[in-house]
C-alpha cells in the first residue's frame, strides 16, 4: 500500500488519486488474507482485531487525503 502511495505521489493529482485508490483496493484484500488467516489458525481475535482496527484507520486517513485532492 505505501508503495502505491509512494509510486503515485510523483504524478498529477488526477493520476496520484487513481494510485490511492490501488492502495486502498489492496488494504481490502489484506482484510480478505486476514480472514483467511485467521480461518487457518494462523492469527487470533485479538490479532486480527488490532490489525483491523489499523487497516481502518489507514483508510480513513487515505479517503480523506483523496477527498483533498479531488
Amino acid at each position: 500500500m505505501p508503495s502505491n502511495i509512494a509510486e503515485g505521489s510523483s504524478r498529477t493529482d488526477k493520476s496520484f488519486s487513481h494510485y490511492l485508490d490501488i492502495a486502498l483496493d489492496s488494504s481490502f484484500e489484506l482484510g480478505t488474507q486476514l480472514l483467511v488467516a485467521k480461518h487457518r489458525k494462523y492469527i487470533n481475535n485479538e490479532i486480527l482485531k488490532t490489525i483491523e482496527d489499523k487497516i481502518e484507520e489507514f483508510q480513513r486517513m487515505t479517503m480523506g487525503f483523496q477527498n483533498g485532492l479531488n
